[in-house]
């Protein structure tokens, strides 16, 4: 069975290594923001025919790999999960009903690197990051 996927008249298998952060960095991403905006950018990449295979929310930096069809660009993807992870943060976490202009929660760039065949390679990476966020979190806490 192949890995590809399809499209009416494509076969493809685009994976990108995306890394973005909170604007100026801030450590905002724990507690309950950081247990919804998993299945929010999940939910997000559905909506854009794509999916994401692996990431991991770390307190000031977001890392994910993302497959994504061809008809879309990378920059199409990303902005749309970042404008709209936005405005969901606003409303549930902040409290606002409507996005204010001026209000942004993420900051206007990211990394994004072609995964390729180095697949595993990334896949632990983000992993690793995981792990020595629990880490941090035992030694805070315990």
């Amino acid at each position: 069975m192949s890995n590809y996927k399809t499209l009416q008249h494509t076969e493809w298998e685009f994976k990108y290594h995306v890394v973005f952060i909170p604007k100026y960095r801030r450590k905002v991403l724990y507690g309950t923001i950081r247990e919804d905006l998993g299945e929010t950018f999940r939910r997000l990449a559905r909506q854009k025919e794509c999916e994401i295979e692996e990431g991991h929310l770390m307190s000031d930096h977001v890392h994910m790999m993302i497959a994504n069809p061809p008809k879309y660009s990378v920059s199409q993807v990303i902005g749309y999960i970042k404008g709209k992870s936005a405005i969901h943060i606003a409303r549930h976490f902040e409290h606002r009903r409507r996005n204010f202009s001026g209000h942004h929660f993420w900051a206007r760039g990211y990394f994004v690197s072609t995964v390729g065949r180095d697949e595993d390679v990334i896949r632990r990476y983000i992993r690793s990051h995981e792990i020595e966020d629990q880490r941090q979190d035992q030694l805070k806490f315990g």
